[in-house]
């Protein structure tokens, strides 16, 4: 009888042997359950589920987590598409909303449908603009320093509604911010990404002042 129990006895299994390995996997799970929220909240939104006023601070608070999850994890997650493949997690919009786009779908797509507020929008896009460039002037390459200044800086001009979509500066900045999500935190633009980087802004700039009525 004591040998049969000691057959069927449970044994627990521990993926981790120390407090260290302990937090990682807890750091997996939090991204794991990241990625499928945000894919289940851009499949309700397509289906007019959730408003875009309940889409938009949800989709928001997931990026930011995402992001302060991915430099946690920057040493041991070195892909984080090669993640949802190993486990399986089957997640296309979940994928392109936290490392593609990297801004709500509402603010990616808004639609220039008010003119209000568009001096404060063009002035806040104007500094933006000048404060990104002269960072790179000053040497702040590092991830974490460009990468605010260009999602600052797609908000700023999701706000005037003049720009279309399309406009060469909101795509430049959207690759520039697709680039940078799968970059780690305290990498650093070389000295040739920090020049396409200064000279795709200084376009950008200048196209977004020419497409200004001439009475802004």
């Amino acid at each position: 009888m004591r040998g049969f129990m000691a057959f069927g006895e449970q044994r627990e299994v521990r993926l981790w042997h120390d407090k260290r390995e302990r937090e990682m996997y807890d750091n997996f799970a939090d991204l794991f359950a990241i990625m499928k929220t945000t894919e289940k909240l851009e499949k309700a939104y397509v289906r007019d589920l959730v408003s875009a006023k309940e889409y938009e601070p949800a989709c928001s608070k997931l990026i930011a987590q995402f992001r302060t999850l991915k430099m946690a994890l920057k040493n041991c997650v070195l892909d984080v598409e090669r993640f949802a493949d190993t486990y399986r997690m089957d997640c296309p919009a979940a994928l392109n909303r936290l490392l593609v786009s990297g801004i709500p779908a509402t603010v990616e797509h808004k639609s220039a449908s008010s003119d209000a507020g568009t001096a404060a929008a063009v002035a806040e896009c104007v500094q933006i603009f000048i404060t990104a460039m002269d960072a790179l002037k000053l040497n702040m390459l590092a991830v974490d320093q460009v990468h605010p200044m260009m999602s600052d800086l797609i908000l700023a001009l999701s706000k005037v509604p003049q720009l279309s979509p399309d406009f060469v500066g909101k795509v430049r900045v959207k690759e520039w911010i697709a680039r940078l999500n799968k970059m780690g935190a305290s990498e650093e633009l070389t000295q040739d990404q920090a020049r396409q980087l200064s000279f795709d802004l200084e376009m950008s700039y200048n196209g977004f002042i020419q497409s200004l009525p001439k009475s802004s």
